[in-house]
């Protein structure tokens, strides 16, 4: 069990999943694909080709934990390769969750003075 979620890392796998997939195959996903350690407690998320539906992946300490969220209408925003996005935050998991498309924001703008 996740006991302090805000020390807890959230990575997303850009780009559809094969949902056949399951623990065993998504732990492989996470090592040889994203390069990181799925035994850390992190979170990894993964979304489907459809886009309606989301697994979470994460190693509790006594062994791996999977979560699954199907919407019955409506798509996830969902970023399609590594250079928009990998580490997210929790508030921007609970905007996920929620359906709103932090990838396609506005960036933010930073301006200096001129001297």
């Amino acid at each position: 069990m996740i006991t302090d979620i805000s020390k807890v890392k959230i990575f997303v796998k850009p780009g559809p999943t094969d949902f056949r997939k399951q623990i065993n195959g998504l732990s492989i996903i996470v090592q040889e694909e994203m390069e990181l350690d799925p035994l850390n407690g992190n979170l990894y998320v993964f979304c489907n080709k459809s886009r309606n539906r989301l697994k979470i992946l994460y190693w509790d300490k006594t062994g791996f934990a999977m979560w699954l969220k199907r919407l019955e209408k409506s798509k996830f925003p969902w970023p399609r390769n590594f250079k928009e996005a990998l580490e997210i935050d929790l508030e921007k998991m609970k905007m996920l969750l929620c359906g709103i498309d932090f990838w396609n924001a506005h960036k933010e703008l930073k301006f200096s003075k001129i001297n």
